[in-house]
């Protein structure tokens, strides 16, 4: 197989030496001292051997061809895949649910991309507000965000010692007042547990 190989990288590079050296050999300027070459007039030759497509090509340019034609079976396989593993025509999805909120269609197990986005644009509306009222400085006390009419409801203890922020709009009918409480709140005595700002 390698002498094989090797006689055909040396037939190759001898038609290609042929095509772009027609009269063969080195010319004078490159040609060692006392070796006959067809320029020096020695050479039994007469006219340089016509030029053939056949003989430049030869057997060295047509190794990565396929052998074997490709069978139905691999063809299709390759086309659509194996049910069992990869099936790659499209399937029907039946894991998508209907949104109760906003009624858009979502997949199973993640949130509703819309309402997602609702509430991001709202969060960083309250986000601006906040900076835009409080600047940078650290906060050191409990800040409040109130929607337009709010304020009136809140009574003078609860909003002593907070930092206020308003909104200039109202509240959002899906953004309800018991998502701005704590998580985290200090432990109470009492084991009554009573709802409040439920919206």
């Amino acid at each position: 197989m390698s002498r094989n190989l090797f006689l055909s990288i040396t037939n190759f590079i001898r038609n290609v030496e042929r095509l772009f050296l027609p009269h063969g050999g080195h010319p004078p300027a490159l040609a060692l001292a006392g070796f006959q070459h067809e320029h020096s007039g020695i050479s039994t030759q007469s006219k340089p051997s016509e030029f053939s497509l056949k003989q430049l090509i030869g057997d060295g340019m047509l190794w990565a061809v396929p052998k074997h034609r490709r069978s139905v079976e691999k063809r299709l396989s390759r086309k659509f895949g194996y049910p069992e593993y990869v099936w790659k025509p499209l399937k029907e999805k039946r894991n998508i649910r209907s949104c109760l909120q906003c009624g858009h269609n979502y997949e199973m197990g993640v949130l509703c991309p819309f309402c997602y986005q609702k509430v991001l644009k709202e969060t960083e509306l309250m986000q601006e507000k906040i900076q835009e009222k409080l600047g940078l400085d650290p906060v050191d006390k409990e800040v409040i965000v109130l929607y337009e009419g709010e304020k009136a409801e809140q009574s003078a203890e609860e909003l002593k010692g907070k930092r206020i922020v308003e909104m200039k709009k109202p509240r959002p009918m899906w953004f309800t007042k018991n998502l701005l409480q704590k998580s985290t709140q200090q432990m109470s005595e009492t084991k009554e547990v009573k709802p409040s700002d439920l919206g």
